[in-house]
């Protein structure tokens, strides 16, 4: 069963342009994994916080990219740029 993720990430403001390069490069790179279906970047219209739409085929595919090197970079950067912890939300289709 696909695992369909959405996860919320606001950019310190002195940081929104660094935080969206490395974003930027992970959604590239995440799109070359075999168990990635869909990832979509979005930046909000307004409060320019970025979020990410996931649709990924398994859970393993998912725990895959968590140890991937651009994913890990993401990571190091949310610690010290980051307003806050990335909200993720997992969800189904009704």
């Amino acid at each position: 069963m696909s695992l369909y993720l959405t996860a919320v990430v606001k950019a310190n403001s002195e940081y929104r342009e660094e935080v969206a390069a490395v974003v930027r490069n992970m959604a590239t790179e995440t799109r070359k994994e075999a168990s990635c279906h869909l990832y979509h970047l979005h930046q909000g219209s307004y409060d320019k916080n970025l979020f990410f739409y996931e649709i990924w085929k398994d859970k393993a595919g998912l725990d895959a990219l968590n140890q991937q090197p651009y994913n890990q970079a993401f990571g190091t950067l949310a610690d010290r740029k980051l307003q806050e912890k990335p909200q993720i939300y997992t969800t189904n289709i009704l």
